[in-house]
């Protein structure tokens, strides 16, 4: 069966006639208010019992497309999530921007004086405005289908039905937190990263609620640092057939620099550099006078980022007459499996194993905000989102089934960090 859905705008009641009904709803509120600790199999039963209202939460936002380049399209998905927290008690601050989407800080005061932990996200997408006319968001079998759904309106959702959750049995979160959400994440976080790494410096623990690793639902406890750089060359052009002598090409000498470049992978562990796109001559009876190759960097230690920097920079051109220029830098350092990073990961393992749950930890190529937050020495736990496949492609979509317990980790968490 296929259902093509139509969520209410910045409704938040269920529409499907699957929901939880009201008087169980009330019994169970009533049995988590008892004298006892709240703890993950609470959650989870409670989450069971609404997971429909996180299916629809994330529809209504997937139906609210976002690209990273549309601001206009951005701003509306980011006043909906603002009502939707201020409904559950949360200081709102919009960090407005001139040209990127405005990115979203909202502080929950909690019990106590403990530091506040971070739920990091982000709420632009890779797809056009425009996507949904072909590819819909659809409840099929047991995932919902759309663009974004796994990276990252799943996450959001989860931050929203988790701090729902505390408010409904403790009247909010048991200590400070801070959500914060981006609208650049997916265009290399340029507007964003100050206001990152400045808000994460204040708090206990970083929690991104980035998809999980692959079905198995693994959180991430490392992450490669991510560069991107430019290679020009300059040649000379000339007529292929009458003066073909005087010309210098731009072209042959950057498939020998591409070549030497290919040759960096590998020189440090987990140092891959991609050449990705080439561009350069203007016809085929002309000596190319211009060729660019665009280069991905990837390292897993940070001490590699100065060995690839100063290995791209010292590229010279073999050919005569010609020049080469180098331009670009790393965008995200890596995130580490450092001590403090382990020290999450065993917290949420322990919390999971409650639920009968073996959470496994895994490291992955992609960068995410969490690079930012590890390399400013918070303790930081990715992929704490959604559980799918094809982030970025036609077939993105989420479990279902997975979101109550990825729900009741996220809640259990924010009380134990």
């Amino acid at each position: 069966m296929e259902i093509i859905l139509h969520w209410p705008e910045y409704g938040l009641h269920d529409p499907s006639p699957q929901g939880a009904d009201l008087a169980s709803m009330t019994e169970l509120k009533t049995s988590l208010r008892k004298p006892r600790p709240f703890g993950p199999e609470a959650f989870l039963e409670h989450f069971e019992q609404t997971r429909e209202q996180i299916v629809a939460r994330i529809g209504r936002m997937v139906e609210l497309e976002s690209p990273s380049d549309n601001k206009a399209a951005v701003d509306r998905l980011g006043e909906m999530l603002a009502g939707e927290f201020a409904q559950l008690g949360g200081r709102v601050r919009v960090h407005r921007q001139r040209d990127a989407g405005n990115h979203m800080q909202v502080d929950f005061r909690g019990r106590g004086r403990r530091p506040p932990v971070l739920l990091l996200g982000h709420f632009d997408t890779v797809w056009p405005l425009g996507t949904l006319a072909t590819m819909p968001c659809i409840v099929r079998g047991e995932r919902i289908w759309g663009p974004g759904t796994l990276d990252m309106k799943s996450g959001i959702a989860l931050v929203l039905a988790a701090l729902e959750a505390w408010r409904e049995v403790n009247g909010g979160p048991p200590r400070p937190v801070t959500v914060l959400l981006n609208t650049d994440e997916e265009i290399g976080s340029a507007t964003s990263r100050t206001l990152i790494e400045r808000v994460a410096k204040k708090c206990a623990a970083a929690l991104v609620l980035e998809p999980a690793q692959g079905l198995a639902g693994a959180v991430k406890t490392a992450r490669k640092g991510v560069g991107g750089y430019e290679l020009k060359v300059t040649g000379r052009a000339a007529h292929a057939g009458v003066d073909f002598e005087k010309g210098r090409s731009a072209v042959l000498e950057l498939a020998r620099q591409v070549l030497r470049v290919a040759a960096f992978s590998g020189s440090r562990p987990g140092l891959t550099v991609n050449v990705g796109v080439i561009r350069g001559g203007t016809r085929t009876n002309v000596i190319a006078a211009e060729a660019v190759a665009d280069v991905d960097v990837r390292i897993a230690r940070l001490r590699d980022a100065g060995f690839i920097d100063r290995k791209m920079r010292s590229l010279r051109a073999v050919a005569a007459q010609c020049r080469v220029e180098v331009t670009g830098e790393l965008n995200r350092p890596p995130m580490e499996r450092t001590r403090s990073v382990l020290r999450l990961f065993k917290t949420a393992r322990a919390l999971a194993r409650e639920l009968d749950w073996e959470l496994q930890e895994a490291s992955t190529g992609g960068g995410s905000d969490g690079n930012f937050t590890a390399a400013a020495g918070v303790p930081t736990l990715d992929g704490l989102g959604g559980v799918g496949e094809g982030a970025h492609a036609l077939h993105e979509s989420v479990l279902i089934a997975e979101l109550p317990r990825r729900a009741a980790l996220l809640a259990s968490m924010i009380g134990a960090v």
